[in-house]
């Protein structure tokens, strides 16, 4: 009998990944992925838990598919991904319908896990972490898809331990792939049809720094950029105290590395920045990014900002803005500071009112969009090379592509062009993305 399974997904590009590998590892097993949870044997949910409540909200979700479950008492329901590795047992004590819990380092346990369910109705749960030595199962191989665009997950966790990061809780530590393993997943990607690459970690820059016969992350960059084939190359997430020279470097050697670089800074204060744990001071930072701009003038930076850390004043939030004003970011991840379990902010201090967090926020917001506007009007009537991705989502027989600064670009032309590097002029700008004109050659 055919089987089939319903994944939600929620949070960053590593759990898109972690989903892939989720419908490739349920394939071994007879499973096919359906659009709807009625039509599935199997309803799982990977999960995030870096925002507020995100324990309370998968919780909420869950209860969407206990209808279905009273009338099938044979779905099985599971949850991975941080709030699962977060949670554990906890989860199946509170969801008396959850049949398995799975964390970020047990993918590869998942079919057993499943098929422990299907064979005796025992409830699984797996959050253990897995050493280096065991570090291929962290990274299990995915299934086939068309697509001019792919994630490449080099390295999971991180040592980083910032005061209000729950990634090392429910990633773990720093687990680097090995470079062979990447080179080779890259080259089969590119021979599938795919022509543009972002090599993932949670700090991509510490990759390869545990094992001195690896290639450093710069390195890793060399190699891949001269893969026969691949279009265009970018990476994420960046650690600003982890950003190298050498790293710096390849935006001005390596044709492939794409003009943009996501870059937190979290705040623009020195004081708030130690209690963070981040490692760096403001000038640090601005050196780095001076450094960044004298490479590679054109270089487009984003970022991630948080507002209401715990103690801070009006004057660590005027740093905060005076260093948005100073760089003049692309965009910007903004978020209102939320305390997670675990963490060390989650103990501190914080007498802030959340009207006050919430004013703040508006003002920071207020400034980002300003600028972000200013920036991408720049681009009005400019000529750009834009890789065409696929359908665009506006219709109307348009394509979508997007510009190596990753901003979207969609424009009419024939569906022949996908993943191609065509020339488009800018002829209007939006607030989320750019309509063009394709350029003939």
């Amino acid at each position: 009998m055919n089987k089939a399974f319903y994944l939600e997904t929620f949070g960053c590009q590593m759990n898109v990944v972690d989903s892939e590998q989720i419908v490739a590892v349920l394939s071994d097993i007879g499973y096919s992925q359906v659009d709807s949870a009625e039509q599935a044997n199997l309803v799982l949910l990977n999960t995030c838990s870096v925002r507020d409540k995100a324990e309370r909200k998968v919780y909420g979700h869950l209860g969407r598919f206990k209808p279905i479950k009273d009338k099938r008492p044979d779905l099985i329901i599971g949850v991975g991904g941080c709030v699962a590795q977060q949670e554990g047992e906890r989860m199946l004590e509170k969801v008396a319908y959850l049949d398995l819990v799975f964390g970020t380092h047990n993918i590869h346990r998942l079919p057993e896990l499943v098929q422990q369910v299907e064979e005796s109705r025992q409830r699984g749960c797996e959050i253990d972490f897995h050493d280096r030595e065991t570090r291929l199962n962290l990274f299990p191989e995915r299934t086939f898809q068309e697509s001019i665009t792919r994630f490449v997950t080099v390295m999971q966790g991180c040592d980083n331990f910032c005061s209000y990061c729950i990634v090392p809780h429910v990633r773990g530590r720093e687990i680097s792939r090995l470079s062979a393993d990447v080179i080779a997943e890259v080259t089969d990607l590119v021979e599938q049809g795919v022509r543009e690459i972002t090599l993932l970690g949670q700090n991509v820059n510490s990759y390869g720094l545990k094992n001195s016969t690896e290639l450093s992350f710069p390195e890793l960059l060399g190699v891949v950029n001269k893969i026969k084939g691949l279009e265009r190359l970018r990476f994420a997430t960046s650690h600003p105290k982890d950003l190298t020279n050498e790293l710096i470097d390849c935006f001005g050697t390596l044709d492939k590395l794409c003009h943009h670089i996501h870059l937190p800074f979290q705040s623009g204060s020195d004081r708030i920045l130690k209690l963070m744990n981040r490692g760096y001071t403001v000038k640090d930072y601005l050196d780095k990014v001076e450094q960044l701009k004298n490479i590679c003038p054109d270089i487009r930076l984003t970022t991630d900002i948080i507002v209401g850390f715990p103690g801070e004043t009006e004057e660590d939030f005027q740093a905060t803005l005076d260093l948005v004003e100073k760089v003049r970011y692309a965009d910007a991840f903004t978020f209102l500071y939320s305390p997670r379990i675990e963490t060390a902010a989650a103990e501190m201090e914080d007498n802030q009112s959340k009207f006050q967090k919430q004013q703040r926020f508006d003002r920071l917001l207020e400034l980002q969009q300003r600028i972000s506007a200013e920036i991408w009007q720049e681009d009005g009537d400019s000529v750009q090379k834009v890789l065409v991705e696929g359908l665009s989502k506006q219709g109307e027989g348009q394509l979508f592509g997007r510009t190596t600064w990753n901003r979207i670009v969609n424009f009419s032309g024939s569906k022949e062009l996908i993943g191609q590097i065509v020339t488009i002029k800018i002829s209007k700008v939006f607030r989320n993305s750019h309509l063009g004109e394709l350029v003939e050659s």
